[in-house]
């Protein structure tokens, strides 16, 4: 029998990754890096990885405006959440080169909110077969690198991205 590991996932299983407040706004108080991983701060929102991706490469776009429904924020913050969203599918193409992507906002828990209070935006790669027997029936998805791997590639190609600009 094969072994699959991958043991950073225990505290979001067992609920110990909740913490106080609100987990954007606490991020948006870190210096960027792997530790809270902000891949870029805008003027009115930001790119962050999940820490518990569908898929390798999964990042959130993310108002720095505590909102919890798009209708609450303003015209330019939604204009940049738009060209978050659309640099961000530049970005992973050039790293991952998906077949696909998924974007969604979930507004409310009863929609699958994780984080109900602060809106934001999914950007998910896929690619043909990323949903295999492991996550239908196992309910177990198999991500081949760690998040500060995936950190550094993608921060890599957004400073080689920006500096090209």
């Amino acid at each position: 029998m094969n072994h699959l590991w991958s043991p950073w996932r225990m505290s979001y299983i067992e609920g110990r990754g909740g913490e106080p407040g609100c987990l954007f706004c606490s991020r948006l108080d870190q210096s960027d890096g792997p530790e809270n991983l902000i891949l870029h701060r805008g003027s009115r929102a930001f790119l962050i990885l999940n820490r518990y991706p569908y898929t390798n490469g999964h990042l959130m776009v993310v108002p720095m405006a505590h909102q919890s429904s798009l209708e609450d924020l303003d015209e330019p913050t939604l204009l940049e959440l738009v060209h978050l969203t659309n640099r961000s599918l530049r970005l992973l193409r050039q790293v991952y080169s998906p077949q696909a992507f998924n974007i969604g906002i979930n507004i409310g828990l009863p929609a699958g909110a994780g984080i109900a209070d602060h809106v934001h935006i999914h950007v998910v790669p896929r690619w043909v077969g990323d949903t295999n027997f492991m996550s239908t029936i196992g309910e177990t998805r198999v991500l081949p690198e760690t998040l500060e791997q995936t950190y550094g590639r993608l921060r890599a190609k957004w400073e080689e991205n920006q500096a090209g600009a």
